[in-house]
């Protein structure tokens, strides 16, 4: 079943690499539950089939750090990026993608939160094994309020510009 507008985020854990120290994260990958990380915040997420995959790089998450500030000033406390990848990986495209501060690059390696979600897609025939459908929404203290989801091999209503429409109005 696949989530929709009003549902809950379900629960799953996920891994984030920490780049600095602090606020009772260690350096290098750190577990996390979704319920925890969703608690009392208006967070935009947006998942992806993987890290350094040419749509996701060059559009995706250029559009999310390009709208940032607009995102922030429209009252979003965090934008996520969530992938079937290792925290590891996530991490490097991170740095490579100088996401730092701005958006949270979230690992979910076993893909966990995906299959939970319903947004899983089975790309081994291309190569990739398991993998998330492109996709955005808007999370209100872990409450769906708006869902984007992409045709296979689209990209025209996950992107920032859209989503920022979505939060401002």
């Amino acid at each position: 079943m696949t989530i929709k507008v009003g549902d809950t985020l379900p629960d799953a854990t996920v891994r984030e690499f920490i780049e600095v120290e602090g606020n009772g994260c260690s350096v290098g990958p750190n577990t996390f539950q979704v319920a925890d990380l969703a608690r009392g915040k208006r967070i935009v997420v947006f998942g992806l089939p993987g890290a350094f995959t040419p749509t996701c790089s060059a559009k995706h998450v250029p559009g999310y750090l390009e709208h940032y500030d607009a995102l922030k000033a429209a009252g979003v406390d965090e934008i996520w990026c969530v992938s079937v990848n290792d925290a590891f990986v996530m991490g490097a495209w991170g740095r490579d993608q100088k996401t730092g501060g701005k958006v949270r690059m979230i690992a979910d390696g076993a893909g966990e939160f995906t299959k939970k979600l319903g947004l899983d897609v089975d790309l081994s025939a291309g190569g990739m094994g398991l993998r998330s459908r492109r996709y955005s929404m808007l999370v209100d203290n872990g409450v769906v309020k708006s869902l984007n989801l992409e045709a296979p091999g689209k990209f025209e209503v996950s992107d920032a510009a859209t989503m920022l429409r979505q939060v401002a109005g």
